[in-house]
C-alpha cells in the first residue's frame, strides 16, 4: 500500500507539472491565426444578452434533454439543434452557457451540458442545478491523458468541405489569362508527378507585361497548378461568374525566369529566353505542358460560426458537386452566384427554397398561368467565397436541391 500511495502521488505530481507546463506555454506561445475564431460584436452582444435573461422555453427543441454529454464527432451545429429550435441560431446557444464556456469554439468531447429551467425561461450550463446545496462527492485517484491537439469540437464536420479548402479555386477570366503555365519538363517528359523537374514561364506575347516567375529572397516560391478551368454560369442570367479551376498538384519555383545574351546558329548576338525551374512537390493527378500556375494563397481559418447574414440575401445555387449527380442532398456542397461582393462571409446559414412551379389557375375562366411560391426546402451554409461566387455545405434538406434553386435568408 505504501508503494501504491506513493506512486499515486507521484503521478498526480507529475501531471500536475505537466498541466503547469501546458499552461505557460499557452500563455507564452502565440496563438496561429487559423486558431483565432472569430465573434462579431452582434453575436457577443446576443450572447450576452441571453447569458442575462435565458431563452423563452419555446424557444428549446421540442425534445431537449435535460442534459446532453458532447461526444467525438459532434459539432456546434448538431448541439444546437438538441437544445434550440433554429440550429443557426448559435449565439443564443453560447450566451445560454456564457459563465461557463468564455470561448465559444471551446466545447470539448465528454463535457456535459445541463439544460437549466426557471421562470419560464432556459439556460445551459456545465454544472448541474442551482441552488441546491452540493452533496458529497467521492472522488479516487485516477489517471487521464489526452492529445496535446485541439480537440474542441467544430460548429460543423470539416471532412465533406476539407478539398473546397486546400484545392478548389476561382478566378476571373484576366487571372486565368495571365496564369503562367507549364512549358516543357526533362528529357521530353510528357506527364509529370513528385519530385520532377520542369520549366515554366510567366511572359509570353500575350501578356509581356506579366510579372516574371522569381526566387523571392533565396527561397523558392509556391504555386498550385491546375487545368481546365470550368466557367461558372449564372442560372437566370448565363453569366459567366468567375473559372472554377481543376486542381492538379504544387509546384515550387527553385530559379527564377529571366534572359541571357547568347549567338544564334550565324554566331550573331540574341536574347534568349530562360524560362524559370520548377519542382513538383505535390500532385494529385499528372502534369503536363500547358497547365497552368497561380500563387498558393494564404491558408484560410478552418472553423466557421454558423450565422444568419446581416443584411438580405437572394440568389441561386450555380452547381452541384459529386460523382455525376444533378441534385443535392445533406452535407453535400454547392456552389451559390453571390460572393464577397454581396456581402456573403464564411459561415452565413441561408435558407433553400423549393423551385417555384407555374401551375394553371383552373377556377379562373380565363385558365391564367399562375406561379407557386417557392417553400423552404432547408439550410446550408457559405464556407468559402470569391468575389461573385461562394461555396456552400447543405446542411439540412427536406427534398433533394438543384441548380436554379432559389435561396434566401434564414
Amino acid at each position: 500500500m505504501p508503494s501504491t500511495t506513493r506512486l499515486l502521488t507521484s503521478i498526480a505530481s507529475a501531471a500536475a507539472c505537466l498541466c503547469a507546463a501546458q499552461a505557460a506555454l499557452a500563455q507564452s506561445a502565440p496563438i496561429p491565426a487559423e486558431q483565432r475564431y472569430p465573434v462579431t460584436p452582434a453575436q457577443r452582444a446576443t450572447a450576452s444578452q441571453v447569458a442575462q435573461a435565458g431563452v423563452p422555453l419555446s424557444e428549446l427543441a421540442p425534445n431537449a434533454p435535460d442534459s446532453y454529454t458532447v461526444k467525438g464527432g459532434d459539432t456546434l451545429w448538431d448541439i444546437s439543434g438538441i437544445f434550440l429550435r433554429s440550429q443557426w441560431r448559435w449565439p443564443e446557444l453560447w450566451g445560454m452557457n456564457l459563465d461557463d464556456i468564455k470561448n465559444p469554439h471551446r466545447i470539448y468531447p465528454g463535457q456535459v451540458l445541463y439544460l437549466i429551467k426557471a421562470d419560464g425561461r432556459a439556460r445551459l450550463s456545465t454544472r448541474p442545478g442551482s441552488g441546491s446545496e452540493p452533496g458529497t462527492v467521492k472522488i479516487s485517484p485516477r489517471t487521464r491523458y489526452e492529445s496535446l491537439s485541439d480537440n474542441a469540437i467544430p460548429p460543423i464536420s470539416l471532412r465533406t468541405i476539407e478539398s473546397f479548402l486546400t484545392e478548389s479555386l476561382v478566378v476571373d477570366q484576366a487571372t486565368l489569362d495571365r496564369a503562367p503555365r507549364i512549358v516543357t519538363a526533362q528529357e521530353g517528359r510528357v506527364l509529370l508527378s513528385r519530385g520532377d523537374r520542369a520549366y515554366a514561364r510567366a511572359l509570353s506575347a500575350e501578356t509581356p507585361d506579366a510579372t516574371p516567375l522569381t526566387v523571392v529572397d533565396g527561397r523558392s516560391t509556391s504555386y498550385r497548378v491546375f487545368r481546365n478551368a470550368t466557367p461558372l454560369r449564372d442560372p437566370s442570367t448565363n453569366e459567366v461568374l468567375g473559372y472554377e479551376a481543376h486542381y492538379l498538384g504544387k509546384a515550387n519555383v527553385v530559379r527564377s525566369e529571366t534572359r541571357r545574351e547568347g549567338l544564334n546558329a550565324k554566331g550573331e548576338k540574341i536574347s534568349e529566353i530562360v524560362p524559370a525551374s520548377i519542382d513538383i512537390t505535390a500532385a494529385k493527378e499528372e502534369m503536363r505542358v500547358g497547365d497552368r500556375m497561380l500563387p498558393e494563397p494564404p491558408r484560410e481559418f478552418t472553423n466557421f460560426v454558423p450565422r444568419a447574414p446581416q443584411g438580405q440575401q437572394s440568389g441561386q445555387i450555380v452547381s452541384v458537386y459529386g460523382n455525376a449527380v444533378s441534385f443535392a442532398a445533406q452535407n453535400m456542397v454547392v456552389s451559390i452566384n453571390r460572393g464577397k461582393q454581396h456581402g456573403l462571409e464564411p459561415g452565413h446559414v441561408l435558407a433553400l427554397l423549393r423551385e417555384s412551379n407555374i401551375v394553371t389557375d383552373t377556377t379562373d375562366s380565363a385558365r391564367p398561368a399562375i406561379r407557386l411560391p417557392g417553400e423552404r426546402n432547408g439550410l446550408m451554409m457559405v464556407f468559402r467565397t470569391f468575389d461573385r461566387v461562394s461555396y456552400a455545405i447543405v446542411l439540412d434538406i427536406s427534398d433533394a436541391a438543384r441548380v436554379g434553386d432559389r435561396f434566401v435568408n434564414p
